[in-house]
């Protein structure tokens, strides 16, 4: 007697699409204290912006009350609210950064 070996392959969903990981807008605030200067060299240092736009940014932050500076994602965006601070509070900036869901 011949033994028939049966096998059994599970059910598997295929898909083509690959989910991206949210991003979060980074937003600095307008102060009285912080200097455009500080502002326009942490867009240059930290955020990597070119030199005329660091300063169209500075001037909206300052015109508007805020200005996007930049969108990534989740943990790159915490990273920048953090650096934002530990750069900014030394040198009695009260600078703030804040993130929200880029929809």
């Amino acid at each position: 007697m011949v033994a028939h070996e049966t096998t059994f392959e599970p059910d598997v969903e295929i898909r083509d699409s690959t989910r991206l990981s949210p991003r979060w807008k980074v937003i600095l605030h307008n102060d009285d204290v912080t200097t455009f200067d500080f502002v326009i060299d942490l867009l240059i240092t930290l955020f990597r912006k070119p030199h005329l736009e660091a300063v169209r940014l500075t001037y909206e932050v300052h015109e508007s009350g805020s200005a996007l500076v930049v969108v990534t994602s989740f943990e790159r965006a915490e990273l920048y609210l953090e650096q934002v601070r530990s750069l900014a509070r030394p040198r009695g900036f009260p600078l703030v950064a804040t993130m929200e869901p880029a929809d």
